[in-house]
């Protein structure tokens, strides 16, 4: 059974919380050397999901949704040829995220790393935000100079929480969405137009967290619904939490921010940071 990240978050309560880390690109590096892969299949991703919490002891256990669709699609070039064979915004999306193997993929993994926490740590997905992912995968197709459109994001979160229906049988803890920084310059997000990942996250009983660039959303009541926001710009109070993003200060060996109430750290580990550097920073994180 996944504990739930709503346990977990100071906002709600929880005091389980602490620092939430972002660091598959440093672990993959780490444990899997240059250009490994562990998304080959469940046994091998559990082995490296296993050896990475051993190292860095997260109080969140992440599991990115993204990143195993990316590496599916390097292996399967011929699935790639075929996103851009409508002219639709958001069938490329559509074409990728319908793939019977990688959704069966993310469910054997879900599975292997639940029982492997054993209620002990909750298990997140993180998933590139619907605006992100619909660019990414026009840009997959081969489209540039691509406009997106409210309609096309909308489209973009109906295909998402379709996705996530297919794990719905198991205590997953919660769901992050994750703009990328080059988000911004594609407009403000409308954060209601990820009403259908907010409405099967609420369905499911799982927690949302938003990982926004710039501090646009801050001003839309529609991030209330979300129980974490993780920035270094935006903060809300209770009980939304706030992953206060210090990655810039702890990697600079900066004094650190306090922390307030319904507040925690994030931070993001360089993939190329030095192993000791890492253990030492974190170590002065959590003390």
């Amino acid at each position: 059974m996944s504990q739930s990240l709503a346990d977990s978050l100071p906002g709600k309560g929880g005091s389980g919380l602490k620092v939430w880390l972002k660091s598959s690109a440093y672990t993959r590096r780490l444990l899997l050397g240059e250009g490994g892969d562990p998304w080959l299949g469940a046994a091998p991703y559990l082995a490296y999901f296993s050896q990475a919490q051993g190292l860095l002891r997260p109080d969140v256990a992440v599991v990115e949704v993204g990143e195993l669709f990316d590496s599916w699609l390097v292996r399967h070039p011929e699935v790639r040829a075929e996103l851009g064979s409508k002219r639709r915004l958001s069938f490329p999306l559509r074409k990728l995220l319908e793939q019977d193997e990688p959704r069966r993929l993310l469910a054997e993994v879900v599975e292997a790393v639940v029982a492997n926490l054993r209620g002990q740590t909750p298990l997140v997905l993180a998933m590139p935000s619907p605006k992100h992912w619909l660019h990414r995968a026009n840009v997959l197709a081969g489209r540039s100079d691509i406009e997106l459109d409210p309609d096309g994001i909308e489209d973009a979160a109906m295909y998402m929480a379709d996705l996530l229906r297919s794990v719905s049988s198991s205590p997953v803890g919660g769901v992050l969405l994750e703009e990328h920084p080059d988000d911004a310059a594609m407009g403000e997000t409308d954060l209601e137009r990820y009403r259908p990942l907010i409405n099967v996250a609420r369905h499911y009983r799982w927690s949302l967290a938003l990982r926004p660039q710039g501090t646009g959303v801050a001003e839309s009541p529609v991030l209330a619904e979300f129980d974490a926001v993780l920035s270094p710009l935006v903060a809300l109070p209770a009980p939304v939490s706030t992953g206060v993003d210090v990655s810039q200060f702890l990697w600079s060996g900066a004094a650190l921010p306090a922390l307030g109430k319904a507040q925690f750290y994030f931070v993001e580990i360089p993939e190329t940071q030095r192993p000791e550097f890492v253990l030492e920073s974190l170590a002065r994180l959590r003390a």
